[in-house]
């Protein structure tokens, strides 16, 4: 493959993210499905303090038949979504501490960049294991303390 060119390459990799990808807005099912989804990681995340992801991430895969990586990329954006009106209603309570949030969120995009860049050269399969260990792990912890 040292032969294809990198535009070549490029143009072949956006097809099949094309081809991969839910058709928009899909059918009535998948809106309900996603809908369903997105009220479920909202929930969770406001009952239980985890990220939306661990829950979205899973439910887009199984329920919504996304590839595992559309549905990582579809989860940071609805969180960012998310995290945007949340971070509305805190602020006009006053609740917010800009600095606090900067010492987190700006290392923690530079973690996102490096995880992304990472992600994109895992086996799909290994971050599939990798997760579910994640979670079993998570539940487990949980659990024993």
């Amino acid at each position: 493959m040292a032969d294809v060119q990198p535009s070549t390459a490029f143009a072949a990799a956006a097809r099949e993210r094309r081809r991969r990808r839910p058709d928009w807005p899909g059918s009535y099912d998948t809106r309900v499905r996603l809908v369903a989804i997105g009220v479920a990681a909202g929930i969770f995340s406001a009952f239980f303090g985890v990220g939306g992801g661990i829950v979205a991430v899973p439910l887009l895969v199984l329920a919504a038949h996304f590839p595992e990586r559309a549905a990582t990329a579809t989860s940071l954006l609805a969180i960012a979504i998310t995290a945007s009106a949340g971070v509305v209603v805190f602020a006009l309570r006053g609740e917010v501490e800009v600095g606090y949030a900067a010492l987190v969120g700006l290392p923690a995009a530079v973690g996102a960049l490096i995880g992304t860049s990472l992600q994109q050269r895992i086996h799909t399969t290994t971050l599939i294991y990798g997760f579910a260990a994640l979670l079993t792990g998570v539940g487990i912890w949980l659990l024993t303390s």
